[in-house]
């Protein structure tokens, strides 16, 4: 893997229209693209942009990669029918920046609710997926004997930080229990959020069967990389599920939010992991 910084490299802003395979619906992505090198994509967490890894990505290009953040829909100037949504059509509008880039299989970072179209992309697409990074990610399912409901840990305090009618001491107490470990300033995520991103994810979560996308299809390594204080993810479910596949790290001192924490971790353990799977891409 070559190490030639991409220092100050340019951030370029694109835009792809396609129209959806489901119902013949025009959609367009907005994404940001910068560096140069293998691609990492990275897919952000619930009504969360993929602004949130500026620095994570600056790391990564200066690394010698290559870094695509499509924004999901109702985020940017992205946009498209949001009613009735599928992890496979937000699965889809990833595939479409892909394909415009020809980028071939690619590792994907899905960051929390973003882990969940990371995979359906790697079961409905796997000829663009290469490797898959779960970053303070639920799995979707349960460590054996467990009796919790998937995605019901803290779930007012999710659904409340980026609540505009909550005050915003409700809002930095949300953003505190839910998103960042003991130590760092939540306030960092107090803008940012969309409510009708929200609104479209979390029913494509609810609709969307688990099994449909939970393996990530059935070859590609994954990456589970946890966070020391994650408040809202059950650890360790997705190894003895999946066995040789998943690598589990641990980023230290970090929440839920991961990224506005402690970035230059979740870059490293990302360019560490893009450039085993690469590597062995290549030798294949």
């Amino acid at each position: 893997m070559t190490t030639q910084a991409a220092a100050h490299a340019p951030v370029a802003r694109k835009l792809v229209t396609y129209r959806s395979a489901r119902d013949g619906a025009e959609v367009r992505i907005d994404y940001a693209d910068e560096g140069r090198g293998p691609v990492i994509c990275i897919l952000p967490s619930l009504a969360r942009s993929g602004r949130d890894y500026d620095v994570v990505a600056a790391i990564l290009a200066q690394g010698g990669f290559r870094v695509i953040r499509p924004e999901p829909r109702g985020i940017g100037l992205s946009e498209g029918p949001m009613q009735s949504l599928s992890m496979h059509d937000f699965a889809a509008d990833v595939a479409a920046v892909l394909d415009h880039e020809r980028t071939g299989p690619i590792v994907v970072v899905g960051h929390a609710w973003g882990s969940q179209p990371a995979r359906a992309l790697a079961t409905d697409r796997p000829d663009l997926v290469c490797g898959v990074v779960m970053a303070a990610a639920s799995a979707g399912k349960l460590p054996p004997g467990s009796e919790e409901k998937p995605y019901s840990r803290l779930r007012d305090a999710i659904d409340g930080a980026g609540d505009l009618r909550l005050s915003e001491g409700q809002r930095i107490d949300c953003l505190q229990r839910a998103f960042f470990a003991p130590g760092h300033d939540p306030r960092a995520w107090l803008d940012g959020w969309s409510a009708a991103a929200h609104e479209a994810q979390s029913h494509a979560r609810q609709m969307t069967p688990v099994d449909d996308y939970f393996s990530a299809g059935t070859k590609v390594p994954i990456l589970d990389l946890q966070a020391e204080h994650d408040a809202v993810v059950i650890p360790n479910v997705m190894k003895p599920y999946l066995g040789d596949r998943v690598t589990v790290q641990v980023i230290r001192d970090a929440g839920h939010a991961m990224a506005p924490e402690q970035p230059r971790a979740m870059a490293d353990a990302i360019a560490a992991f893009g450039t085993r799977v690469y590597d062995a891409l290549r030798d294949a």
